[in-house]
């Protein structure tokens, strides 16, 4: 891709800006290597520029947000690629609180009997209250628990 600068254009333009106007006009995706070739050329550089240059090239389109990588070391510019935004439908949300409410269902009744419900009378800080619960607490030695 041939594109012509002036010279003015040539001493106030960075490889950034000179590579968008490549792309842009070109209209097709390029690799790196291909795209900073046709900077170099357009701003008639030496060729060893390539080489002594690649490195801060690659990392000014990295930091340009004009620019997107593509797939396969392609780059192409952001404003021809959309992203796609995908919202969820209503429905969708209230099937996923169902399927939490049944995953949540208690499986055993024991774990269902020591729900704890308290009464305006009955809070867990009152002094008055000397059950603690533990009246049906059983301790086992180890031979006992290698039996059951």
């Amino acid at each position: 891709m041939k594109i012509k600068l002036t010279q003015e254009e040539i001493d106030t333009k960075s490889y950034d800006d000179v590579a968008y106007l490549i792309l842009e006009s070109s209209k097709k995706k390029m690799k790196i290597q291909e795209l900073f070739k046709n900077v170099i050329k357009a701003m008639k550089l030496p060729e060893e520029e390539f080489t002594n240059g690649i490195a801060d090239f690659f990392e000014l389109l990295i930091t340009d947000k004009r620019f997107i990588m593509l797939e396969n070391g392609y780059w192409d510019l952001k404003i021809n690629h959309n992203t796609k935004v995908i919202l969820e439908d209503e429905d969708e949300d209230e099937d996923l609180d169902i399927n939490l409410e049944e995953d949540l269902d208690i499986e055993d009744e024991e774990e269902a009997d020591t729900e704890i419900n308290y009464d305006e009378d009955d809070s867990p800080d009152d002094e008055d209250d000397e059950d603690d619960g533990l009246e049906d607490l059983m301790v086992l030695d180890e031979e006992t628990q290698e039996n059951l």
